[in-house]
């Protein structure tokens, strides 16, 4: 399917790796001009390398420290001169916290949580609407997590981040409808992804088996799926490039969950 990113301009933060990247690809074949942001140069670079190698026209690396509102700033106001002042596509994904019970984690671990998960997105989105609004069209797609939906004892700091995620969406959407910017959310469940296979590691599960994977999250959190397997990041990119695109012309303020199913899971 064409999804009209022929000659668009896309910015995924966190796109060097895992969801991210999965994401990015997706725009690259499509034909998009994509910068992927993140704070590894070297993996950057692979990953600009590899979307040109997928069809985008113009992939670059870029890095920035999203903590800092002044390196955000001056990223997008270099990504408005490279791509004339415009912006079609803004893909955040990151957002890691530690994990621990209520009583385990401190103030610090609190207030990194909330600040890799939630507000490094307030950032990116604050620096990039000027550029949004002024192109013919624009979407904004965030990451949340299904922990929102399913609670964890274990991942309360990072659960309450990405809560508030799917707020602040929310109320992007009803903000941004008069410009016709689409705001909406992917909420992934157990997903392969890096942070993922290295917890597996230290539990001693082949993290390259999906099956053996669910078994361990479900017997360690109690998040089993409907699926018997976690997912793959590239079953993650392909539901998020739909909603950045502009085959997406009614859907804002949604929370789409990408879960291998889990409702019945509560």
């Amino acid at each position: 399917m064409d999804l009209g990113f022929a000659d668009a301009t896309a910015v995924v933060v966190g796109g060097g790796r895992g969801k991210g990247l999965a994401t990015a690809r997706c725009l690259a074949e499509d034909g998009a001009r994509i910068a992927v942001i993140g704070r590894s140069a070297d993996v950057l670079t692979e990953a600009a390398d590899a979307l040109t190698e997928c069809g985008s026209p113009d992939a670059v690396g870029l890095v920035a420290d999203i903590a800092d509102q002044a390196q955000v700033d001056a990223l997008f106001a270099g990504i408005g001169e490279r791509w004339g002042g415009q912006l079609n596509v803004l893909v955040n994904t990151v957002g890691p916290g530690a994990a621990g019970t209520f009583e385990q984690l401190t103030d610090e671990q609190w207030l990194a949580a909330v600040d890799d998960g939630a507000m490094g997105m307030v950032r990116c989105v604050r620096a990039a609407l000027p550029l949004l609004r002024n192109a013919d069209w624009a979407r904004i797609v965030n990451f949340s997590a299904h922990s929102t939906q399913r609670q964890s004892v274990m991942l309360p700091a990072y659960t309450a981040a990405k809560s508030m995620v799917n707020s602040i969406s929310k109320n992007l959407s009803l903000l941004l409808a008069a410009d016709e910017i689409m705001v909406n959310v992917v909420s992934p469940g157990s997903i392969a992804s890096e942070a993922l296979l290295s917890w597996a590691e230290t539990v001693g599960v082949d993290g390259a088996d999906p099956y053996a994977l669910m078994s361990a999250i479900d017997e360690h959190f109690g998040h089993p799926a409907h699926l018997p397997r976690a997912g793959l990041p590239d079953e993650i990119g392909p539901v998020a490039a739909f909603l950045a695109s502009r085959r997406n012309s009614y859907m804002t303020g949604a929370n789409v969950n990408v879960d291998g199913g889990s409702d019945f899971y509560l």
